[in-house]
């Protein structure tokens, strides 16, 4: 979650939410001037109490495949900038300095 200050205190960083004995819900938040660093993040949980190891915990992402289509519009130009911009955005594993090797990424496609 990104806050509408510039940054967040440690103190009010995480949220924590027992979803069943398997499965836990921890929802972040960073200032919007803040880089967000998960496992630095999720140190913060470790300090709260929470027994994990982040080189088995899986993070699930999603990610957008946009193709081009003639009815959506736009000219066929403008839909493949559009989709060549997109591609140069950061990958989200990157962004948010996750460990490679534990993401899955659930994906979709979208005709633009």
């Amino acid at each position: 979650v990104t806050a509408p200050q510039p940054v967040v205190p440690d103190s009010d960083r995480v949220k924590m939410e027992t979803v069943n004995e398997l499965f836990m819900r921890v929802t972040l938040t960073f200032g919007y001037m803040e880089q967000p660093n998960i496992p630095r993040a999720l140190a913060i949980c470790r300090k709260q109490g929470w027994k994990f190891d982040i080189m088995t915990t899986s993070f699930f992402l999603s990610r957008r495949s946009l193709k081009a289509s003639p009815n959506s519009g736009m000219p066929v130009w403008q839909d493949r900038l559009f989709i060549g911009l997109a591609r140069t955005a950061a990958d989200a594993t990157e962004y948010f300095q996750i460990p490679t090797g534990r993401v899955v990424e659930i994906g979709t496609q979208v005709a633009i």
